[in-house]
C-alpha cells in the first residue's frame, strides 16, 4: 500500500513538473515558432483546396463575373497547388528555420515565418460570416 502511494505521489509530481515546463515553453514565442509552422503546414495541406473558391471570389470582386467564372478557378487551382507544396515543405522542415522566411514580414533572413502570404488559407479578408474569426477577435493582419 505504501508503495502505491509513493508511485501516485511521484506521478503527480511528474505531471506538475511537465505541466510547468510546458507552460513555460508556451510563454516563450521562440519555442512555439516551430509548432506554429507545423500547424500552418497541416492547415495548408488540409484546407488548400479552399483557394479555388477564394480566388474565384477575389477575381469576381476585382474583374467581374465572367472573369470570376473562367479565370478565377484557374487561378484558384494554381494557388491550391502552391499552397499544398508550401504546406508539405512546412511540415517537413518545421524544426528548422528557412532562409527568406523571417518571422517579421518587414525583415530579412532566416526564420519560421510563412513561405507564402497570406500564411493561412482563410485570412481576415475571406472570413465570410465570422465563420473562422469572431467579429470581436483581435487578429493580426500581418499573416
Amino acid at each position: 500500500m505504501k508503495f502505491g502511494k509513493t508511485i501516485l505521489a511521484s506521478a503527480i509530481f511528474a505531471v506538475m513538473v511537465i505541466g510547468a515546463s510546458t507552460s513555460q515553453a508556451a510563454d516563450d514565442p521562440w519555442i512555439m515558432k516551430p509548432v506554429e509552422k507545423l500547424g500552418r503546414g497541416i492547415a495548408n495541406v488540409a484546407f488548400g483546396p479552399l483557394e479555388i473558391l477564394m480566388k474565384g471570389y477575389d477575381v469576381t470582386q476585382e474583374m467581374g463575373g465572367i472573369a470570376g467564372l473562367t479565370y478565377g478557378p484557374l487561378k484558384g487551382v494554381s494557388y491550391t497547388i502552391a499552397r499544398e507544396i508550401v504546406g508539405v515543405v512546412d511540415i517537413v522542415t518545421f524544426p528548422f528555420p528557412l532562409p527568406g522566411c523571417p518571422d517579421d514580414p518587414n525583415d530579412a533572413g532566416w526564420g519560421y515565418g510563412p513561405i507564402m502570404r497570406p500564411a493561412w488559407v482563410v485570412d481576415i479578408q475571406h472570413n465570410w460570416g465570422d465563420f473562422v474569426y469572431d467579429s470581436n477577435a483581435i487578429v493580426s493582419s500581418d499573416y
